[in-house]
């Protein structure tokens, strides 16, 4: 009798453990494919330049109230609402925000060979504004909610999911720098995961997971020239339009001095063991300081953004002056986009402008910042782990590479609030990343690459929520 209720018991404590893992884990990927499609073409055909995203806001809080997940709505500017929501945990740990933009750049529909808000499918891929920016990451961080809910999980810490506007234009702060001032507590959390990360895909396969930990820093500026006005058949020696050419053509030559963090120094060591002989030995002598210097030419010319990495970089991308053709005018500006390395004196960098440039005529005009100067997030944290751990079961063979973004941004926000951020983002090919990436012409990403995403998101996330 007693080895009977032994052995009955032993099988009831192994059917429970096994359930419990089910619930844990077990999703059919295959069945849900056809949910995160329509999500994600609903999304990016929702039409959200800056300035438009409160259309999205309601889209998704439909679909959580019709999954019973409560969520709150949070605007400065009733067209460009926030949107939190949030599953419970026991409060055993410090919560995870997972988050994502809602607003996508301008487009040139003339430069589109689809509708840009049309989520056609074509050639394998679902092509958009917002394809790559923001709205795979929103219908991510969405689904994961979605099914963490459905799984009917228990929680060892609160989920919260964010979506924001002005991520990408917020100069009245009704986004991110919005929830930070005004509704902090709502967002307030241990980690982040949102946008800024990437995954390499070559020949049908993931090689290197890339998951962005630090950032560099938008300190815009104006070059603003003065001289005398005239008609334009009088040549001037105190030409506005001359004395600010030349300051461009200075500055546009400038090799700004080269620096690694520990992020990039990571970066390129690890990128150096994985990558064939020629590549490699270039990537080895960007860390040796004793031959830097000799291959970072190679990199500006074929691998522009490996050189924006190395150092503080400034690209003049507007120019004004002028209000005839036959007028001399006395002011002329050039804005310059200026990301800074994260812990550059801006100050020291706008002095040494200065010294370059060499004419008392032209002057450095900042732009005010919108987003702090933030510390990297961290390599050892338990979120980072997880993240190498997810990318090594997902994609054997593959290598998980901590990034620092060119771009910009809302983790500058969070961490300097104190939470640990990290990006992260699709697998795509370098043909997509050059030619169809976020901010091109013409934007799209693989059907296949999308599924894979979300499930990736998915398992990041339940490995740090779901009781264990």
């Amino acid at each position: 009798m007693r080895k009977v209720l032994s052995v009955s018991l032993l099988t009831v404590l192994l059917s429970l453990a096994s359930t419990a893992q089910v619930r844990r884990s077990a999703v059919d990927w295959q069945k849900e494919q056809a949910e995160i499609l329509q999500h994600y073409r609903n999304l990016v055909q929702i039409n959200t330049v800056y300035g438009n995203e409160t259309k999205a806001t309601e889209y998704v809080k439909r679909v959580l109230d019709a999954e019973g997940i409560p969520s709150k709505t949070f605007a400065l500017d009733p067209n460009r609402a926030n949107l939190v929501a949030r599953l419970k945990g026991n409060g055993s740990k410090r919560p995870l925000l997972i988050l994502a933009h809602t607003d996508v750049v301008a487009v040139q529909p003339e430069k589109w060979p689809v509708d840009p808000f049309g989520a056609v499918m074509k050639d394998g891929y679902i092509w958009g504004r917002g394809a790559i920016d923001d709205k795979d990451k929103l219908v991510a961080m969405l689904m994961t909610m979605i099914l963490i809910k459905r799984s009917g999980a228990v929680l060892d810490r609160d989920l919260i999911f964010l979506a924001e506007s002005g991520e990408e234009a917020d100069p009245a702060g009704v986004g991110m720098n919005f929830m930070v001032s005004r509704h902090f507590d709502e967002i307030d959390a241990e980690f982040a995961l949102t946008e800024g990360g990437t995954a390499r895909l070559e020949n049908g396969r993931v090689t290197v997971v890339q998951v962005g930990t630090t950032e560099k820093v938008p300190r815009r500026a104006r070059l603003v020239a003065t001289g005398n006005s005239g008609h334009g058949s009088v040549p001037r020696t105190d030409n506005a339009v001359v004395h600010l050419a030349a300051a461009v053509g200075k500055i546009g030559t400038w090799e700004t001095p080269m620096h690694l963090n520990e992020t990039t120094r990571t970066y390129f060591e690890k990128l150096a063991s994985i990558s064939p002989p020629d590549k490699a030995a270039r990537y080895k002598a960007l860390v040796n300081p004793q031959t830097a210097k000799q291959v970072q030419r190679y990199f500006a010319e074929n691998e522009p953004a490996v050189y924006s990495m190395l150092r503080t970089s400034i690209v003049p991308t507007m120019l004004k002056a002028g209000i005839g053709a036959n007028v001399i005018p006395s002011e002329a500006e050039a804005t310059l986009d200026i990301r800074a390395l994260p812990g550059e004196d801006i100050s020291e960098f706008y002095d040494e402008m200065r010294r370059v440039i060499d004419d008392a005529a032209v002057k450095i005009v900042p732009i005010p910042a919108t987003r702090p100067e933030a510390p990297p997030s961290r390599l050892d944290t338990e979120m980072y782990r997880v993240l190498e751990q997810v990318s090594q079961r997902m994609y054997p063979g593959s290598v998980v590479l901590p990034s620092m973004s060119t771009g910009a941004s809302d983790m500058a926000q969070l961490r300097a609030k104190g939470i640990e951020s990290y990006g992260l983002g699709p697998a795509v090919t370098e043909e997509d990343r050059a030619q169809y990436g976020a901010h091109s012409d013409v934007e799209r990403l693989a059907e296949s690459s999308l599924y894979r995403f979300v499930e990736f998101t998915w398992n990041a996330v339940q490995e740090m929520v779901v009781k264990k």
